[in-house]
């Protein structure tokens, strides 16, 4: 099967940055971890990574904050933050905190790369919270990957395959294809029709792009008054190209209390 749906190049040159202030708090000073000042010149660090940790995870019915909970040993953040910095071609992570927790990170988020770290503010919505991380990337970050704290088992194929269709010009989203038949029903639960799924799919993260798309699309949606909880779709409503890549089971959102289960399950299983 292929890795995408189709295929396109995006004219994204003379796009104007993003005009709200920076948000950026800088990690404690402390020993870096890994591999830390043994930088390999021949790598090109051009990547940038956002992940989107501003939610308060209220339908999980807890009170901490589902991405500082332990899934499969570690907390869920942790999990994704670490998957991004075993990689060569990140320059940096930025982790997007709510304001509450942001000048004050947990000590856990330090037992990485704190050379390659950077924790922004959140935003009350979560585009808002994306456009902070945004513009906390360096100068030197071509493409701009966006992750969601909530799903914490992403692999490093499923990274791999976002990353290499952004560096093809256009954005890429990793999903899986819907496979359960679809019903679409009326206010009171009759059913009205049954959806062909034939190019249904369902999208996660991560989702990779173009930085200059990716900026021109929130400088768009912001002037417009629009919002939405999925970075393709910003892109889509400009007409920049956008595919699909295989995405993986584990790459499942947590959202209730019983997907803590669900993802230790799921991280035991290899692929």
């Amino acid at each position: 099967m292929s890795d995408h749906v189709s295929d396109g190049e995006a004219d994204t040159h003379g796009v104007p940055p993003l005009s709200s202030p920076r948000r950026i708090i800088p990690p404690p000073v402390i020993a870096s971890r890994g591999e830390s000042g043994r930088t390999d010149p021949t790598v090109v660090r051009d990547v940038g990574v956002v992940i989107v940790a501003g939610g308060s995870g209220s339908r999980t019915g807890s009170t901490e904050l589902k991405q500082f909970r332990w899934v499969s040993g570690k907390p869920a953040l942790l999990h994704s933050v670490q998957a991004f910095m075993a990689r060569t071609d990140v320059a940096v992570v930025v982790v997007v905190l709510p304001k509450a927790y942001a000048a004050d990170p947990p000590p856990w988020l330090f037992q990485c790369d704190v050379d390659r770290l950077l924790v922004s503010v959140g935003g009350r919505e979560r585009h808002e919270s994306v456009v902070n991380g945004l513009e906390d990337l360096p100068e030197e970050v071509t493409v701009a990957v966006v992750h969601d704290a909530a799903r914490p088992l992403v692999t490093d194929a499923t990274i791999d395959r976002v990353i290499a269709e952004a560096r093809k010009g256009h954005g890429a989203v990793a999903a899986l294809p819907v496979v359960d038949t679809l019903k679409e029903v009326d206010e009171h639960g009759r059913i009205v029709r049954t959806v062909d799924r034939t190019h249904l799919w369902r999208a996660q993260t991560p989702q990779a792009f173009p930085r200059v798309m990716l900026e021109e699309a929130h400088v768009a949606a912001r002037r417009d008054s629009i919002g939405a909880t999925d970075d393709a779709a910003l892109c889509e409503r400009l007409g920049f190209p956008v595919v699909v890549v295989r995405g993986s089971e584990r790459g499942m959102k947590i959202t209730e209390e019983a997907d803590f289960a669900r993802a230790d399950a799921l991280s035991l299983l290899v692929e």
